[in-house]
């Protein structure tokens, strides 16, 4: 089948926020509220901030507000991968924090374990399968690098299994896979808007007041309290978590720390008996290759294969808008390389089209501050791997607030904010530069050129 054919008939909406399960939106406050903590954001950061405040101290009266309805931005259109990981994989994490690296790994298998157990200790039906996850080697080079992250995975107290060319291929079977590394402890699927929608009822059912369509307008210090201008009257509270992400902080001081990166995703019809089984992939494993502009794959609970990323697109300022959040060109890429990774399922069409945007910081995984005497905190930057992280986010956040000096605030991680993104037009400029050479570097056996390795040396990057 032509690639391009494959698209005719796709819905432009993501296809974990099609679905029929999806709850009647909260209403908007009716007038002026008072609460001990605000939270502001409805994704995943915000739901886990709201619900482990609730069980920390029943007794806490705590409302969140979200702008549109609960997990309608990117925590409801991700790939649904939940690794452990809290700096965007061990590499990432090695390079930046070397000396609490260890630390950070034990901390988030706790937090992806403690996560796991929330969603069955509240009955929450989101397709957890603890499946774990593939590396995939498809260029030559590549092979080598797996030996080299299955070591350090082992020194840091992780599990993972090297595949040869048939192992891996004996897993899930692709002409382009060279080698592979299965993480089989560290990485859950998820469906990511049922996860969201499951937090939003358990939030509720502990007493959270939860009102969408409410967007936060400014935010202010009034004596001892935070006040939050939305349309319909102004929150007063205690303390504030902001967990806005992409979308611009309420903190203008903030802003310069991240950019919205869209991110694009295919979902094929389900496979049959005979499809699935040309592929294998009994263990239903995800898989991501190693390139720079690498893609994301996995099984849905109903077996249709969703295929994303490689594209990581910076509109200029910033802008978020829907209308970004369907890019034809991308998708078009995206279909050709479906099919010659897995020439065997020639003739499958792609039922759904997304993309959205992610809010990337230059070091690629959370950071956090607090202002206004310590009254609002703040997290974002969890860039594309940071499902699970977004709890742990929530827990720094109310240990931050709280004025709680605990094992996880002390770390370094937590205290250091990385550097800001320059403003325009240069950031757009290095943005586009910097895309070039990962295209190229992939081309290139991996090199990276100088503009590359001197962003390595200044802990600046652009990924998805």
């Amino acid at each position: 089948m032509d690639p391009l054919a494959s698209l005719r008939d796709a819905e432009p909406v993501p296809f974990w926020l099609d679905d029929p399960a999806k709850p009647q939106a909260a209403p908007a406050p009716t007038g002026d509220l008072t609460c001990d903590l605000l939270v502001v954001g409805g994704g995943y950061t915000g739901l886990w901030t709201a619900l482990i405040a609730k069980e920390r101290d029943p007794s806490l009266d705590v409302v969140l507000i979200e702008a549109d309805e609960a997990g309608g931005a990117a925590s409801g259109r991700n790939g649904g991968f939940c690794e452990s990981s809290l700096t965007h994989g061990l590499a990432n994490g090695l390079s930046r924090w070397p000396g609490e690296i260890g630390l950070l790994e034990r901390l988030g298998r706790e937090n992806l374990q403690a996560m796991e157990d929330t969603l069955l200790r509240h009955g929450v039906d989101c397709d957890w399968e603890r499946t774990g996850s593939l590396v995939v080697a498809t260029q030559p080079h590549q092979v080598a690098e797996l030996q080299e992250e299955a070591e350090a995975v082992a020194r840091y107290g992780g599990t993972s299994v090297l595949l040869d060319a048939d192992a891996v291929r004996a897993e899930i079977d692709s002409p382009t896979f060279l080698g592979g590394l299965w993480h089989k402890d560290d990485v859950a699927m998820v469906n990511p808007a049922r996860l969201a929608w499951g937090l939003k009822k358990v939030c509720t059912d502990l007493g959270v007041r939860f009102h969408e369509h409410t967007p936060a307008l400014s935010l202010d210090e009034q004596g001892p309290a935070i006040a939050v201008r939305t349309p319909y009257g102004r929150i007063t509270a205690r303390k504030v978590a902001l967990a806005t992400n992409a979308y611009p902080s309420l903190l203008r001081r903030h802003r310069p720390y991240t950019i919205p990166v869209y991110d694009y995703a295919l979902m094929t019809e389900p496979l049959g008996e005979e499809q699935l089984a040309s592929v294998g992939w009994r263990n239903r494993q995800g898989f991501a290759d190693m390139n720079n502009q690498f893609h994301y794959v996995r099984l849905s609970a109903d077996n249709r294969i969703l295929w994303g990323g490689y594209d990581a697109v910076y509109h200029y300022n910033g802008k978020v808008r829907p209308e970004h959040d369907q890019r034809r060109e991308t998708f078009e890429t995206l279909a050709r390389h479906f099919f010659t990774t897995f020439p065997q399922l020639d003739g499958v069409r792609f039922s759904h089209t997304w993309g959205g945007a992610i809010d990337m910081s230059t070091r690629f995984c959370v950071f956090f501050d607090t202002s206004h005497h310590g009254k609002v905190a703040y997290a974002a930057g969890f860039t594309g791997l940071g499902v699970g992280a977004t709890r742990f986010g929530a827990e720094v956040m109310l240990d931050l607030l709280d004025g709680a000096r605990t094992e996880r605030t002390s770390l370094e991680l937590v205290r250091r904010k990385p550097l800001p993104f320059p403003p325009e037009p240069i950031r757009s400029v290095g943005v586009g530069v910097t895309k070039w050479a990962m295209a190229r570097a992939d081309l290139d056996g991996g090199r990276r050129n100088l503009w590359l390795r001197t962003l390595d040396r200044l802990g600046l990057g652009f990924d998805s």
